[in-house]
């Protein structure tokens, strides 16, 4: 998968949260390589700082799920490269189990990172963008969602609510800020090879998850970083407002 449209991307500071692996990390790269000054957001700094150091970018070691730390994440970033405009709300994580036997701080985790941290990373930089956006500049605020938010997976009910909440908020905000020329899209990926799930506490899901995996060709992250820059290199007139991202096997 390739575009056209690398030039856009230039003079644009980027934010990317979740950046220590997978999609994340992938999508770092490809907005670096496109031109764009990036900063990476995440929890494991010893990642980060070496992405940085490959892209030239900025770590910002912080969790989404801490709006003050989030606060000042985005200050730091503000200091360093400028005001944000082209933010990726990527982090996130998937935890499975029955709903009956479920650990709840399981629960509790991606309801932390999936939705607070996605609207923590929005409100900290809604004001650069509707900024960027009122002197005439490309503002984008970008949510990786999940094709969890329109297929039924048993043992996935609380996973997929989050990913539906992040669908459906990205419809409202997208009525609230285009008007104000700043475009909310949401990207949703099915399977695609990263480490999101093996942190799950049940073994036999994170067995499971394996299998599927390896029954078809999945996406690579790169896969969704090209979905990612494409999008946001659309001329400014036109949002691409949802992307559904499946390996073609997965239909």
């Amino acid at each position: 998968m390739t575009t056209q449209n690398t030039d856009t991307l230039t003079g644009r500071v980027a934010v990317v949260t979740g950046a220590t692996s997978g999609i994340g990390a992938a999508t770092a790269r490809r907005l670096a390589e496109g031109g764009a000054a990036v900063a990476v957001f995440g929890r494991r700094e010893d990642r980060l700082k070496a992405l940085a150091d490959e892209i030239g970018g900025l770590a910002v070691p912080v969790d989404v799920g801490d709006l003050a730390a989030m606060t000042a994440a985005a200050g730091t970033v503000r200091g360093e490269l400028g005001r944000a405009d082209l933010v990726v709300a990527n982090a996130g994580v998937m935890l499975a189990a029955p709903f009956e036997s479920a650990e709840t701080r399981e629960w509790d985790q991606m309801i932390a990172t999936n939705v607070n941290g996605l609207l923590h990373t929005g409100r900290v930089f809604a004001d650069d963008l509707i900024a960027t956006a009122a002197e005439g500049g490309t503002a984008d605020l970008v949510h990786v969602g999940s094709i969890g938010s329109h297929g039924i997976f048993p043992d996935y009910a609380v996973y997929a609510a989050t990913k539906a909440a992040v669908a459906h908020l990205t419809r409202n905000l997208r009525a609230e800020l285009g008007p104000r020329g700043v475009r909310v899209k949401n990207i949703e990926p099915g399977f695609v090879g990263t480490e999101l799930g093996d942190g799950m506490l049940d073994s036999g899901k994170r067995e499971e998850l394996s299998q599927w995996r390896g029954a078809i060709e999945i996406l690579r992250s790169e896969d969704i970083a090209e979905a990612i820059a494409f999008a946001v290199g659309a001329p400014p007139r036109v949002n691409v407002a949802e992307l559904i991202v499946v390996p073609t096997a997965q239909g």
